[in-house]
């Protein structure tokens, strides 16, 4: 029940976002990819969702991505699962995983092509915001886009601590995969 109530009203923070702007229109993903890999020197983890949802607004060149922390899945292990549940994230405490912020470059969102932008922004996991600047390339089509980035989150900028027990096998530094597509959508919330 908590989760749901979260969930609205993490969706009613994007409300002011969508309400900024004078024009009716805004691009939203469903559904987009995000993968993770730690790399230690004693273990490979990766685990993966298709649950990242976003939402982009043209005119200001604003953002809002959410992606609920407990869909990731794929560990190597059930038990390593909980323990990134439990212990890591601490997902039923800080259940979403948050990247809100603005595009620097100007972008021509309905240019066919690829072009490379930035996003600037707070990246919050763990209930902790750090600022991140990511590299971001965006292959425009008349009414969509696919943003792809790739980028480094270390561990302790959100206080996510590895017990000595298994310093070798969880990275200090986590690299994040994103892929998702955007659509043109109307303004309002569904």
């Amino acid at each position: 029940m908590f989760h749901k109530y979260l969930s609205i009203i993490i969706l009613s923070c994007w409300l002011p976002l969508t309400a900024q702007v004078s024009n009716n229109f805004v691009y939203r993903g469903n559904n987009g990819h995000v993968s993770f890999i730690s790399e230690a020197p004693l273990e490979i983890i990766s685990a993966e969702s298709n649950e990242l949802r976003g939402i982009v607004d043209p005119e200001n060149y604003s953002f809002a991505f959410q992606l609920e922390v407990s869909s990731l899945k794929g560990f190597n292990s059930t038990l390593q699962q909980e323990h990134f549940y439990e212990n890591y994230v601490e997902s039923e405490k800080y259940p979403v995983a948050t990247f809100t912020g603005k595009i620097i470059e100007r972008v021509d969102f309905t240019r066919t092509g690829i072009q490379n932008i930035r996003a600037k922004g707070i990246f919050k996991i763990h209930g902790i915001g750090q600022e991140r600047i990511i590299p971001c390339t965006i292959e425009a089509n008349k009414d969509s886009f696919h943003v792809s980035a790739t980028f480094v989150v270390p561990l302790a900028d959100h206080n996510i601590l590895i017990p000595k027990v298994v310093y070798q096998k969880i990275a200090e530094e986590i690299k994040v995969i994103v892929n998702i597509d955007f659509s043109l959508s109307q303004r309002t919330i569904r």
